[in-house]
């Protein structure tokens, strides 16, 4: 394929550097975005690397436009162009009953989550505009439409990424393709928190939960093969939306 450029938002660790290391996998060209997580983030680059691929790693904090239209630029001055993006910085909160919950936790979930992609999508259109092509895939949460009385700020965040897309889709058509990927209870080997409670495997029709590959399969299914999909949502999750 041609030389393709994909930028993964929080993909220094987890599911991001799953993501971004699927992508590369396929031939793409990595931008590994992270905050905090340098190390990871470096040891993410040098994986990458080694497939062939030409990798870099650019720090900013994706919920100030300040950073995000940085990152957007750097992205292109060393690239050239950017056809894909991946909206996948999250964070994921323990729960916490309502009257709990401050300003400062509330702002930071939908900033962190909900925020953060729409400032992501609005620069990186700008570019893919100009070439009439491009590719926006956010990662939703079941969370989106489940109650988790919980995780209120979490699944508040992750329904607006689901409208996010849809309106996205509109309004970037016909030349850019926006869908998003809403994950079901997945387990990352080596990166499982204990204070993360998982649902009951009997409730999940196939009775299992998922693994990485199940989500880096339909990100990349949507990077690389999806040409007349906009304003989706795919869950996967084993069924376990299923009524």
């Amino acid at each position: 394929m041609e030389n393709q450029i994909a930028l993964v938002t929080g993909s220094g660790r987890r599911l991001g550097r799953r993501i971004a290391i699927a992508l590369a996998e396929y031939g793409f060209d990595i931008v590994i975005n992270y905050n905090e997580s340098k190390t990871a983030a470096s040891r993410t680059v040098r994986e990458i690397r080694k497939l062939g691929r030409r990798c870099i790693a650019v720090k900013a904090d994706v919920t100030k436009v300040s950073q995000v239209r940085k990152l957007m630029r750097e992205t292109v001055k060393t690239f050239g162009k950017l056809d894909v993006l991946v909206n996948n910085a999250a964070i994921f909160p323990p729960p916490i009953e309502l009257r709990r919950i401050t300003e400062t936790l509330w702002d930071t979930v939908i900033d962190t989550n909900l925020k953060s992609s729409f400032l992501c999508a609005q620069e990186a259109s700008s570019y893919m505009i100009k070439r009439k092509a491009g590719k926006i895939i956010n990662i939703a949460s079941l969370g989106a439409y489940q109650t988790w009385p919980k995780h209120i700020p979490y699944c508040v965040s992750k329904a607006g990424i689901v409208m996010l897309t849809k309106v996205l889709a509109k309004a970037l058509a016909p030349h850019i393709t926006v869908n998003a990927v809403a994950p079901g209870t997945i387990i990352i080997p080596n990166e499982e928190s204990n204070s993360i409670s998982h649902p009951p495997i009997e409730r999940i029709p196939l009775k299992k939960y998922g693994m990485p590959s199940d989500i880096t399969d339909m990100v990349v299914f949507l990077a690389l093969s999806s040409k007349y999909i906009t304003g989706q949502v795919i869950k996967v999750d084993g069924g376990a939306t299923v009524s």
